[in-house]
């Protein structure tokens, strides 16, 4: 079976997709890239690649949804399918680009609990029991790879390119997929990326916000299964 790799998003690990390597760890090998010790979405994508086997399945969510579209546009022959999650194909606004130096300054002073919790406002995630766990799991996950992690991230996030060339060159099987209530990636960029892509697969995710393989995971597998078992174009 196709190996599946999984990028996180901003100050997440593994945890993100807990469900996800439940369920498709039993039929193929599964890992997640560490989106640690860079400052470029590039040389993120180029870590993942010197560790990632010779073709693969790639999936990645928010900040790891950009930089598997980096992955992608640096070596495309070694995709063989790429999923698309929560995430954005544009560049970073002015606006939030002159916010990042601040945010990066406070973190690295002892204010990163504050800064995460300010980024994970009520409206980060749908409506639901399980919002109080799963935001609680965000904010470990932040604290464990701390404020250093937090400036290199935000410096790739702010310094990242518009990736609309490469969604329009993608000839392999691609899945966009987004929860309903994501107010940070909302729907509508997604049906923008869906019409740069030649052929994709779209899939919303209902009841859930920014973080569906958490908030859904039983709907989100559902669409992955779909998106892996789906026909090769090698």
């Amino acid at each position: 079976m196709t190996p599946l790799v999984l990028v996180p998003g901003m100050m997440c690990d593994a945890r993100l997709f807990l469900p996800q390597l439940v369920a498709f760890s039993r039929e193929r090998p599964v890992s997640v890239v560490p989106l640690i010790g860079r400052d470029s979405i590039e040389a993120l994508a180029r870590d993942a690649l010197s560790n990632a086997p010779a073709r693969f399945a790639l999936a990645g969510l928010s900040m790891g949804g950009i930089v598997a579209m980096e992955i992608a546009r640096l070596a495309p022959e070694r995709i063989d399918r790429l999923a698309l999650m929560d995430t954005n194909h544009l560049p970073e606004l002015p606006e939030r680009q002159a916010l990042r130096e601040d945010e990066i300054a406070e973190a690295l002073a002892g204010g990163l609990t504050r800064v995460m919790r300010e980024e994970m406002k009520p409206n980060y995630l749908a409506e639901g029991p399980r919002k109080a766990a799963i935001l609680r799991t965000c904010m470990d996950m932040a604290m464990d790879l701390g404020p250093e992690v937090f400036a290199q991230q935000s410096r790739a996030l702010r310094d990242r390119e518009d990736q609309s060339e490469t969604l329009r060159g993608l000839a392999c099987p691609t899945l966009i997929l987004c929860g309903r209530h994501d107010l940070l990636c909302p729907v509508a960029r997604h049906e923008a990326m869906q019409a740069l892509v030649p052929s994709c697969v779209m899939d919303v995710i209902e009841d859930a916000g920014h973080m569906p393989t958490l908030e859904q995971p039983g709907a989100t597998n559902a669409a992955l299964a779909r998106w892996l078992n789906a026909p090769s174009t090698a």
